[in-house]
C-alpha cells in the first residue's frame, strides 16, 4: 500500500522479511507440516512474536513432489534451502556422475583444435547460436523456474552407482544450506516423493528455538564433515585421530552476519566507515581475552586494528583462515609475562560461518604439536602497543576491495588506468574468442589509477549459482572456473539477478543467418545467461590478459595478496 504525500514524495510501508514467501504454502499445507514429526514437539512458546513456528512454515518452506529420477540437488550445487521428507523415499549418489548427466558441460578437451578454427570463421551475427544443439536430450523437460531435471539412465544409476536411500522422516541438505558449502552428493528422487524444501533463514530460526533440532544439525556435521574441515586445517593436519577427535568433540558453531550478504552490501558500501563496520558483527575484538581459535568455514571476515579515532582494514579472512594463532602461541610461551589480548578485531564480512577451538584444547592438544614451520612469528610488544604488520597492499585500496566485496573474487579482472592506453586490444581478444561477442565491459568501480572491469571474477563464494533450476551455471570441477553450459541454459535470470557484481547478462539469441530464436509457444526472444568464463575453450588461458601490450591489465586471486601487491608496485 502507498500514499501519495504533497505532489513529490511517496511512503510506504518499510520491506519487511516475509514480504516474499519461499513458496505458496495454504493453510492446510501449513496445518500438515504441524502436524508431522519433529515440527509437532516443537516448544512453540520459544518462538518469538516477530517469528512464530507457524510464520516459519508458511513463509520460510515450500512443498516440492518429485518424480521417479528427478534430481532433486546435484553435487557442486551451491543452494540456500535445505530439505525434510514428508512422504517417500530419496536416493543419495555417493559417486560423481558425468556432468551432462546433471546438465553441465563436460571438461574442456580438444582447446587447440577450436582455437585454429577460430582463425578460419567467417563474421557471424551477434550471439549467434547452433540452434540444432538445444534439441531434445532427455534432460530437460517443462520450462521457466519450474523445469524438472531427470537422469538420463536411472537404471544404470540405481544399479551400477554406490548409492544409499533416506526414508520420510529425515533432513538432508542442511549442512550445505547453513554454510553455503557445496552439496556432497547427488541425490534424485526414489519413486514418487513430497519434500518440504526450508530456506536457510527458517531453518536457523528453528534450529535457534529447538536445542533437539539444533542437536540433531550439529550431530550431522560432526559425523560428516567436520573431521573433514579440521584435517584440512593446515595447523590440524599433522594431529593423530585420537587428538583430532578431542579437537573435533569441543568445537563449538558459530555463524555471524547476513546469510544473503549480496542483497545488501552495496547499500552498506554507500555508508561512512563507522556506518559500515556498526553493520559487521564482531567475532573477536582488539583487547579482549584471546578465548580460542576461530576458523573460517564459509564467507569472508575483516581483520581490521585501532587507527586514531576509528579502525583500519589491515587484512582479511576467507574459507580455510585462522584467528588468534598469534595470541595463542604467545601467551602459551609467554614465560610469565603479561598475557597478550587480541591485537586485532574480527568482524563478519557479510556472512561468516565459523568453527571455535577452545584456548584450552589449543594449549593441550595443538599447540605441543605444532610443527615448527607453522608457529607464527612472535608478537613485539612496546609497553602497550603491539606491532602488527598490514597485508603489503596499500591501506586504501585494501579498504576499497574489501568495501566493493571484490576480495570475493579468484579471478578478479584489475586494470591499471595509469598503464592503459584505452586501445581497447584486451576488449578485441575477447570478442575473437567468442564469437564476435566481448563478454566484459572495460569500466568499473574504480579506486585511485586502479579499475576492477565488469567481469566475472569466478568468486570464492559464488551466490550466482544459487537456484539454477538445471545446473547450467557451475564450477568446472578441473579449473575451479564458474562457466555456464549454452545448451541446458533456459533463460530464468536467476544467475543474473543474484550476482552482486552485475557481472552476469541476458542476451537474446540469434541463429546462423542472424534471425533471431523465438519461442516457438510465447514468440518472445529466446534468452540465455552469458559472462566471462575465462576463455575455457582457448589455449593459454584468457585472452584478455595475454592481449594487453603494456601490462595494466591483471588476473588477481584475491587469495594471494602478496603477489597482488607485487603487481600494483610495479
Amino acid at each position: 500500500m502507498t500514499q501519495a504525500v504533497g505532489s513529490t514524495h511517496t511512503r510506504i510501508g518499510a520491506p519487511q522479511r516475509w514480504d516474499v514467501p519461499f513458496g505458496e504454502m495454504t493453510e492446510a499445507d501449513v496445518a500438515q507440516v504441524m502436524g508431522i514429526e519433529p515440527f509437532a514437539s516443537l516448544d512453540i512458546t520459544r518462538f518469538s512474536a516477530a517469528s512464530p513456528l507457524e510464520g516459519i512454515i508458511k513463509n520460510d518452506t515450500r512443498v516440492r513432489r518429485f518424480e521417479d529420477g528427478e534430481i532433486v540437488c546435484r553435487e557442486g550445487d551451491y543452494s540456500n534451502s535445505a530439505f525434510f521428507i514428508c512422504e517417500g523415499t530419496v536416493r543419495v549418489v555417493l559417486e560423481s556422475l558425468p556432468p551432462e548427466s546433471l546438465g553441465r558441460k563436460q571438461s574442456s578437451g580438444g582447446k587447440l583444435g577450436r582455437t585454429l578454427a577460430r582463425l578460419f570463421q567467417g563474421n557471424r551475427a551477434p550471439e549467434a547460436r547452433d540452434v540444432s544443439s538445444y534439441g531434445p536430450s532427455g534432460q530437460v523437460q517443462g520450462g521457466g523456474a519450474g523445469v524438472k531435471v531427470f537422469l538420463q539412465d536411472i537404471p544404470r544409476v540405481l544399479t551400477s552407482a554406490n548409492t544409499v536411500s533416506i526414508e520420510a522422516g529425515e533432513f538432508f541438505g542442511e549442512i550445505a544450506a547453513l554454510g553455503r558449502t557445496p552439496r556432497t552428493a547427488t541425490i534424485i528422487a526414489d519413486g514418487p516423493c513430497t519434500l518440504l524444501e526450508m530456506r536457510w533463514q527458517g531453518l536457523r530460526d528453528i534450529r535457534r528455538r529447538s536445542d533437539s533440532l539444533r542437536q540433531h544439525i550439529d550431530r550431522l556435521y560432526r559425523e560428516r564433515s567436520l573431521a573433514t574441515h579440521l584435517r584440512e586445517t593446515p595447523i590440524l593436519s599433522h594431529l593423530d585421530e585420537a587428538s583430532l577427535k578431542v579437537v573435533a568433540d569441543a568445537t563449538e558453531f558459530e555463524s555471524y552476519g547476513e546469510f544473503d550478504w549480496h542483497v545488501s552490501y552495496k547499500k552498506l558500501a554507500a555508508k561512512g566507515a563507522a556506518g559500515r563496520f556498526s553493520n559487521e558483527p564482531a567475532i573477536e575484538q582488539t583487547g579482549h581475552y584471546p578465548n580460542g581459535l576461530v576458523l573460517i568455514r564459509a564467507g569472508f571476515g575483516r581483520l581490521s586494528e585501532p587507527y586514531g579515532a576509528g579502525e583500519r582494514t589491515v587484512s582479511y579472512l576467507q574459507r580455510g583462515g585462522v584467528f588468534g594463532l598469534e595470541e595463542a602461541y604467545h601467551n602459551w610461551k609467554r614465560d610469565g609475562a603479561a598475557e597478550t589480548p587480541y591485537t586485532r578485531t574480527l568482524r563478519a564480512l557479510g556472512y561468516v560461518d565459523a568453527l571455535r577451538i577452545p584456548t584450552k584444547i589449543v594449549e593441550e592438544v595443538i599447540l605441543p604439536a605444532l610443527p615448527a614451520h607453522l608457529r607464527p612469528a612472535p608478537i613485539v610488544t612496546e609497553g602497550s602497543t603491539v606491532t602488527t604488520h598490514e597485508a603489503g597492499l596499500d591501506t586504501a585500496l585494501l579498504e576499497f576491495l574489501v568495501e566493493k566485496r571484490h576480495v570475493n573474487g579468484t579471478q578478479t579482472m584489475v586494470i591499471d588506468t595509469d598503464r592503459c592506453t584505452r586501445c581497447d586490444d584486451c576488449v578485441r581478444a575477447c570478442a575473437s574468442t567468442h564469437d564476435g561477442n566481448p563478454r566484459f565491459l572495460r569500466h568499473g568501480p574504480q579506486h585511485d589509477h586502479f579499475m576492477i572491469a565488469n567481469a566475472c571474477m569466478h568468486c570464492a563464494d559464488p551466490v550466482c549459482m544459487i537456484g539454477c533450476p538445471t545446473g547450467a551455471i557451475h564450477r568446472d570441477p578441473d579449473s575451479g572456473s564458474v562457466i555456464i553450459n549454452d545448451r541446458t541454459c533456459i533463460g530464468c535470470a536467476t544467475c543474473a539477478n543474484s550476482c552482486p557484481y552485475s557481472n552476469i547478462r541476458m542476451v537474446e539469441i540469434r541463429d546462423g543467418h542472424g534471425s533471431p530464436v523465438l519461442d516457438q509457444d510465447t514468440h518472445l526472444p529466446i534468452l540465455k545467461a552469458t559472462k566471462c568464463d575465462l576463455c575455457a575453450d582457448n589455449v593459454g588461458g584468457p585472452a584478455c590478459q595475454r592481449a594487453c601490450p603494456h601490462d595494466a591489465l591483471k588476473r588477481v586471486d584475491m587469495r594471494d595478496l602478496e603477489a597482488f601487491a607485487e603487481w600494483t608496485k610495479r
